[in-house]
């Protein structure tokens, strides 16, 4: 007798399992993001301190960086789609955990335990999409993109309402429903992917390093802006040999977690480091573009609002580029998208006052959105693709990991920069850069120097990354044959 599920269509199964990418992602998401808003009434209830604030969004951070490459290597092993409902249901009892959790000690670790949770959800995802729409999948993440977008967007102020009208508990306890949506999304929209599964043991001692070398890496980097790197010189002590065992072990055993060999396939290859590069310069902007808006007078709502236009913009053409990439192939939209980031980037040079910012800051918005919606799909697509499709969750995994150490970095390096220039100037080290309350004329011109001199950095990663696209990316590599790139069929 069949269930009802087994009525369903391919058409349907995907549209479903698109639906549980998009939502159970959005989980993972929200949650990097959302609790920013949250902070300052944790430190109240909970006696947490400056670094008991910090590890709340670290111990989330560092956990989905290290586990990225381990979660898609595992849906590559034993199925991305249950990997994928696994990822969800951790995530919700991590969430439960952290609602109810009584002291900030427990919430960290609660934190630490959703970021496990979400790099098996999100890595996933990807994956997922890649097996279950084949030759379509840049349209499917373009959509995938835009929806995701938009929960990313709204995620903050429904988060800050919660936090002022109900309790803070309840940006956690919010994800078990949804959590629950995902999986019943996942289960009904199930295709037949036993083809694309890898078979034979997990590569555990590889998995094991690579957790601890981009674990240690990523703390390294995002301790190191705070602390100073010469306080953390013991991280990357440990994530240096820690990655170069990695390389040893995966090119010594039978079965590696990550086979290098994928990096054989140029548009894998050059699609990744255009990765680097670009959401290096991507990160580099929004951070500190919302640092000067409000250095230039924008209170923080205000700086929060004026990227909503770009928000709609990339909601709006995400999936139709994704779809011409799919056609036409992703070579022209890979080097035109990051070269009008670039532009977009350098449009925000002149403002130096709140006046300004509509001269040159509403093309800026507007031009760097339009260049970020015709890269984003195609890029991820691009890095999916093209490896094999057994091994589509490590090449979602890689691409995960590479975007995170790539802003990691970029954001490291650009506020390096902006505080040499504006030291240089200032000649003190008591003053602090795009610090909103600066009166003096000193100050001010030095900040405005260091923002500039940030994002020509910036800039120069963008346009770094078109010129990596049109040299290296192959359209013709980019087209699959058609028994690689045909969808997965419908279960029985």
């Amino acid at each position: 007798m069949l269930s009802p599920v087994d009525g369903l269509s391919l058409e349907r199964r995907q549209t479903l399992t698109l639906a549980a990418t998009v939502l159970g992602s959005s989980l993972a998401f929200i949650d990097a993001t959302v609790v920013f808003v949250a902070l300052p009434t944790l430190e109240r209830e909970l006696e947490l301190g400056l670094t008991g604030q910090q590890w709340i969004v670290l111990s989330y951070s560092l956990a989905l960086a290290a586990l990225y490459l381990c979660a898609g290597a595992v849906g590559d092993r034993y199925g991305r789609r249950s990997t994928f409902i696994a990822g969800a249901a951790g995530f919700a009892v991590a969430s439960a955990l952290a609602g109810a959790a009584p002291d900030g000690d427990l919430l960290i670790a609660a934190r630490t335990l959703q970021g496990v949770a979400g790099a098996f959800l999100t890595t996933n995802s990807l994956a997922l999409l890649r097996g279950v729409y084949g030759d379509q999948a840049g349209r499917a993440i373009g959509l995938w993109t835009a929806a995701t977008s938009v929960a990313t967007v709204a995620g903050p102020p429904v988060g800050g309402a919660l936090v002022e009208f109900v309790s803070w508990r309840w940006i956690f306890f919010i994800n078990l429903p949804l959590a629950v949506a995902t999986i019943a999304l996942a289960r009904l929209g199930r295709c037949d992917e036993r083809a694309d599964i890898r078979v034979g043991r997990l590569d555990l001692p590889g998995a094991a390093l690579a957790a601890v070398a981009f674990g240690t890496l990523t703390y390294g980097l995002v301790e190191g802006q705070e602390r100073g790197f010469g306080d953390v010189w013991w991280a990357f002590a440990i994530s240096v040999p820690a990655l170069v065992a990695f390389v040893v072990v995966e090119q010594r055993v039978s079965e590696p977690m990550l086979p290098f060999d994928l990096f054989k396939q140029r548009n894998f290859a050059f699609a990744n480091l255009e990765t680097f590069l670009v959401y290096g310069a991507l990160y580099g902007q929004l951070v500190f573009v919302q640092l000067y808006l409000q250095f230039i007078g924008f209170s923080p709502f205000e700086a929060a609002l004026v990227s909503i236009p770009g928000s709609a913009i990339m909601i709006l053409l995400a999936s139709r580029f994704g779809t011409l990439a799919d056609r036409y192939g992703p070579r022209l939209y890979l080097t035109a998208g990051p070269f009008l980031v670039g532009v977009g980037i350098l449009l925000i040079l002149p403002v130096r006052e709140r006046d300004d910012f509509w001269i040159w800051g509403i093309p800026s918005i507007a031009v760097f959105a339009f260049g970020l919606a015709m890269l984003v799909a195609p890029i991820t697509s691009t890095a999916l693709k093209s490896a094999p499709a057994e091994f589509a969750g490590i090449a979602s995994g890689v691409n995960s990991t590479v975007s995170r150490l790539g802003n990691l970095i970029a954001v490291a390096v650009i506020g390096l920069v902006i505080s040499l220039v504006f030291h240089s100037r200032v000649g003190s080290d008591d003053a602090v850069p795009l610090a909103i309350d600066q009166q003096a004329d000193v100050l001010r011109d030095a900040s405005v120097a260091g923002f500039r001199a940030g994002m020509l950095v910036a800039a120069a990663l963008a346009f770094a990354g078109a010129a990596v696209a049109a040299f290296g990316i192959s359209d013709r590599e980019a087209r699959p044959s058609e028994e690689v790139s045909a969808p997965a069929p419908a279960g029985s």
